[in-house]
């Protein structure tokens, strides 16, 4: 069964994954390094991902960024890596903007490029076939997938929980501190992170326990109001914490006397990257 924080999710990107879909791809909804993405399975055992930018993390809403990433990856064939599509606005002035750009959060043009580059390297896959029934019409959007079981065991437990557990153990696993400070933005971006987020669920609770009018209801509303205000607090006591983890970015070590070779990584660089405002399911 469905959880309504999982369809919610799947809602926000259905304008990505239900033309995917529609096309014979296997889509699924992850957490990359500090937002959310859609992985896409393709018949060579690579993958596509699309998402929004992630370092530094994007402050839009899942589904809705300043602009899309797509990247193909192989997880033992990293000579297939390639950047596919990239919408999102260059920071950098003095750096050329990809022609992409100009279409921003477009959704249809990510799906356009996907099609076409997919076509070119035969891995589109062929479309579901029609059963031709005149009640299930082809253009009918296709249902969202389960779950994963760890979501679904979780549907009468601690969602919520289980969501920050996710990012803990995004945290241990994270491969340098530039991405643990990506994860921390998170948490203590003073607009949107998670401590301000839980700021206003105590307060909403304490005005919740007002409702009651009694007197038992306004002492647990004053406690629920001082738990807010500490917890504000922590955000602005750890508010240069994201930058001080990104500081501890250690140098590269000085090669040894000894060393044959400079080593490098066989991998590329990392490169991945809440729906658009009237979009519905």
């Amino acid at each position: 069964m469905h959880t309504a924080w999982w369809r919610e999710l799947w809602g926000r990107h259905a304008h990505i994954t239900t033309p995917l879909r529609q096309l014979g791809m296997e889509c699924d909804i992850e957490f990359g390094l500090s937002a959310y993405i859609v992985h896409v399975s393709l018949p060579d055992n690579s993958y596509l991902i699309i998402g929004p930018p992630q370092e530094p993390a994007s402050e839009h809403p899942p589904g809705d960024p300043e602009g899309w990433i797509v990247t193909r990856q192989h997880h033992d064939r990293p000579e297939l890596f390639e950047l596919i599509y990239d919408s999102v606005p260059s920071t950098d002035p003095g750096a050329p903007e990809r022609p992409e750009a100009r279409h921003s959060r477009s959704a249809t043009q990510v799906i356009e490029a996907i099609d076409q580059r997919l076509t070119q390297l035969s891995l589109l896959p062929a479309p579901p076939a029609s059963t031709g029934s005149p009640s299930m019409p082809t253009a009918a959007q296709p249902e969202a997938p389960e779950p994963p079981a760890e979501v679904a065991d979780s549907t009468a437990g601690y969602v919520y929980g289980d969501a920050l557990l996710a990012l803990t153990d995004q945290l241990n696993g994270a491969g340098s501190h530039a991405e643990a400070a990506a994860l921390l933005h998170q948490i203590l971006d003073p607009i949107n992170g998670l401590l301000e987020r839980l700021g206003e669920f105590f307060e909403a609770a304490g005005e919740k326990a007002k409702e009651a009018e009694q007197d038992d209801g306004f002492d647990l509303s004053y406690d629920l109001a001082d738990a807010a205000a500490e917890i504000r607090n922590l955000g602005e006591v750890l508010h240069v914490a994201e930058d001080r983890m990104r500081a501890l970015t250690p140098l590269p070590p000085a090669p040894r006397p000894s060393a044959a070779l400079p080593r490098t990584s066989p991998f590329p660089p990392p490169a991945l990257p809440s729906a658009p405002p009237g979009h519905t399911r």
